[in-house]
């Protein structure tokens, strides 16, 4: 397994905000030729709407950590329906 990768084939969440982080310093630079900073602000949309997903998804699983049915913590992973 790549340690870029989370087992299931999708980039890591800290992998993820790195290259965030690298594609607006380089848009922010101001050197990049038009059609390839178009490419890079795409590029951007993309990854914070699945950085976006990851973070709800784990914040739904939170939540169903926290309501336990005997008011104690249980791990157990979320049901497609109740995320």
């Amino acid at each position: 397994m790549d340690q870029r990768d989370d087992g299931q084939g999708e980039l890591r969440f800290e992998d993820g905000m790195a290259a965030l982080e690298a594609l607006v310093a380089r848009l922010e630079s101001g050197e990049l030729p038009l059609e390839e900073a178009l490419l890079a602000f795409e590029r951007g949309v993309a990854l914070v709407r699945a950085l976006n997903e990851r973070l709800l998804a784990a914040e739904q699983r939170v939540e169903i950590l926290m309501r336990g049915a005997d008011g104690r913590l249980s791990l157990r992973p979320a049901e497609d329906n109740e995320t």
